[in-house]
Order: structure tokens, then C-alpha cells, then sequence
């Protein structure tokens, strides 16, 4: 009786006991891809936002990065997949073993997710400078959309991880604005020396 008793709870705790280290993959890679679209683009908006004033030139530069940033990020996914399939592929040779397709990664699914993501990150500076003409409320407005943005990210990736959610917080938010802040500065002193 002991036994079938120990059986059962083994079997209710596997049901209710999950792996989070295989979300790890496909979590990763989204909460990075988001997070460097928003920091990069936030980025290079508040160091060309350091030397020229025109929402113009800020909406421009960050509409370049979220673009170029996307592109990198797809064909770098797609490349770093890919050579992954090939191991797996001709490992499953090696061992004689049948290849089955759903059970491979998919460089291309892998590609678009990690541009989806980098872009979802990236428009979010985007939208905060869109509608503001003010340069200082413009600036203002971008460091607070890109804080929440930050926070979110910070949390949802602790969450779905199942990770201590304000170290995760905190952590991507100081990243965050650390570089942003070292962007910001080291452009504005660039164009302080060759005014």
C-alpha cells in the first residue's frame, strides 16, 4: 500500500513539476532580442540626441538602428541555428538514427523570432519620441518609456523563468541606463570638441 501510495505522489509531482531550464532556449533568446532592440535603439537615439536637438535626426537614427539591429540580430540567429542543425544532423548520421524534422531547431523560425523581438524592444524608444517636438520633454520622455519597458522585460523574463523577479528587474534596468547614460556622454563630449 506504501508503495502504490509512493507511486502516486512520484507521479503527481512529476504532473505538477516542471522543467524551466527548457524554456531557457527560446526565452533567452526573446528577452535578449527585446531588450537589445530597446537599449541599442534607446542608445543610439540619446547619443544622437546628445549633439543635435531635431526630432528629426533622433526619429531617423533610431528607425536606422531598429532596421540594422533587426537585420543583424535575424541573420545572426539564422547562422548561429543553422550550424547547430548541421551538428545535429550529422550527429543522428553518426548514430545511424532517423532524422526527424520537428525535433530540430529551425533556422528560419529562429531568425524571424529574434528580429520580431528585436524590433518590439526597438520601436519602444520610437513611439516615446514620435509626438514630442521639445527636445529636453522629448529626451524625458524617452528615458521613462525605455525605464518601464526595462522593468517589464526585467520581470517577464524572471517570471517566466521562475527567477527572483526585482534582482532580474533591477539588473536589466541598470544596464539599461548605464547605457544609455554612456552614450548620451561620451557623444556629447565628442561634439563638444569639434564645435
Amino acid at each position: 500500500m506504501d508503495q502504490a501510495h509512493n507511486t502516486n505522489m512520484d507521479i503527481e509531482k512529476d504532473s505538477t513539476t516542471f522543467d524551466y531550464s527548457k524554456r531557457s532556449q527560446w526565452l533567452r533568446a526573446a528577452v535578449l532580442g527585446a531588450n537589445d532592440g530597446l537599449v541599442s535603439t534607446a542608445s543610439l537615439m540619446m547619443g544622437v540626441g546628445a549633439v543635435k536637438h531635431d526630432v528629426k535626426a533622433m526619429l531617423l537614427s533610431g528607425f536606422a538602428g531598429m532596421v540594422a539591429g533587426a537585420c543583424s540580430m535575424a541573420i545572426g540567429e539564422f547562422v548561429s541555428v543553422y550550424s547547430q542543425y548541421d551538428i545535429e544532423v550529422a550527429q543522428m548520421e553518426r548514430e545511424n538514427v532517423e532524422i526527424e524534422k520537428e525535433k530540430l531547431p529551425s533556422p528560419l523560425q529562429a531568425s524571424c523570432a529574434s528580429a520580431l523581438a528585436f524590433s518590439a524592444g526597438a520601436i519602444v524608444p520610437l513611439l516615446a519620441a514620435w509626438f514630442v517636438k521639445e527636445y529636453k520633454v522629448r529626451i524625458i520622455a524617452v528615458v521613462v518609456a525605455v525605464t518601464m519597458a526595462l522593468v517589464v522585460f526585467g520581470w517577464l523574463g524572471a517570471a517566466l523563468g521562475k527567477a527572483p523577479v526585482l534582482r532580474s528587474s533591477a539588473r536589466v534596468l541598470l544596464g539599461g541606463w548605464l547605457a544609455m547614460a554612456v552614450t548620451f556622454g561620451l557623444t556629447k563630449l565628442i561634439g563638444l570638441h569639434y564645435e
